[in-house]
């Protein structure tokens, strides 16, 4: 399919830069998930790559090729937008295969691929039909299966399951798993949701504030977090973070460890706390904390677990599983 290259990209309104240099390598045939909070650049990153922002400085390549003042139409990308953007006076089929007719593509050709990508989504009852008879996941469906049609270079997904239910948000993220194993294609996706993101991606790039804090696999970015805003971000319930003074701890600012590795007992522990709340899951029991030696704490236990607010307890961290960061908030490695 096709592969990226971005080289110091830069995009600035004014005096505000949006984008603070951003280098970034993505191979043929990955998965790759921008996250990152409200604001942190990774939809102007996504526009960028596809040519609707021009950057300020830096470049884009597509397979190699400088597409960086190429318009949108001739980079090769095909984008999933958040809300569909189907004509509502069309069919599935003919929303669908639209962009091949404009393009001047044979009807053979264009009933050809769209028959193949109703089948890959299974939207083949579904082809008579116009987008105000179809449900929010079915429409989804209809506007990757037109990505699809274009056999582009680069599938580019603009938060495109965030109008969904929980239910369908899961369904398609599925079906959007399922599709990059079966295309092989080259994907990138924009997500403020870290599930979606550590479900998904092959790599992912976290975001904050225009400029990349981290690169790397999911399981990557959990056990190895290069600083506090990572540690923070990935995963959830979040990462406890505690000064390291608290702890009495020389050689670092600030003390991680996840909700899942620390236990809880009535009986003796590392910290005295007191629950303050209690979330039952069902598959999990989330307990939130306060000691007076940490400070606020969440607590994640497998299956049901009957504690209640103002039990005492005692906490313990497992010390395999604890992160240290300097003054900087950079990752300590051993």
């Amino acid at each position: 399919m096709g592969s990226l290259l971005l080289k110091s990209i830069r995009k600035a309104y004014g005096s505000h830069d949006v984008l603070k240099g951003i280098d970034l390598e993505v191979q043929d045939g990955e998965f790759v998930i921008f996250v990152g909070p409200s604001g942190c650049g990774k939809s102007t990153l996504l526009r960028s790559i596809a040519g609707l922002e021009d950057v300020t400085s830096g470049a884009v390549l597509i397979n190699g090729e400088d597409v960086t003042v190429t318009p949108p139409a001739k980079r090769g990308i095909s984008m999933v937008f958040q809300s569909y953007a189907l004509y509502p006076h069309l069919t599935v089929k003919d929303n669908m295969g639209l962009g091949l007719k404009q393009a001047g593509t044979a009807k053979a050709e264009i009933e050809s691929r769209v028959a193949k990508a109703s089948g890959m989504l299974s939207l083949e009852p579904y082809l008579a039909r116009r987008p105000a008879e179809l449900s929010g996941g079915q429409r989804q469906r209809v506007a990757i299966g037109r990505a699809i049609v274009r056999e582009p270079e680069l599938f580019l997904f603009d938060e495109p399951l965030s109008n969904l239910d929980a239910a369908l948000r899961v369904q398609t993220r599925l079906e959007i798993a399922r599709l990059h194993r079966s295309l092989k294609a080259t994907m990138i996706y924009v997500t403020h949701d870290q599930v979606e993101a550590m479900t998904l991606a092959d790599k992912i790039v976290v975001l904050n504030a225009g400029a990349i804090e981290q690169i790397g696999s999911p399981m990557e970015l959990y056990n190895r977090p290069a600083n506090t805003f990572v540690a923070g971000f990935i995963g959830s319930p979040q990462m406890n973070l505690i000064p390291a003074e608290r702890l009495g701890q020389s050689g670092a600012k600030t003390v991680g460890i996840r909700p899942e590795h620390i236990t809880l007992s009535r009986d003796q522990g590392t910290w005295a706390a007191k629950v303050i709340h209690v979330e039952h899951l069902g598959a999990d029991t989330i307990i939130y904390l306060e000691s007076e030696t940490t400070g606020l704490l969440t607590v994640r236990l497998f299956g049901e677990h009957q504690y209640a607010p103002d039990d005492a307890v005692f906490v313990t961290p497992d010390p395999n599983h604890l992160h240290r960061f300097d003054a900087n908030d950079k990752a300590i490695r051993a």
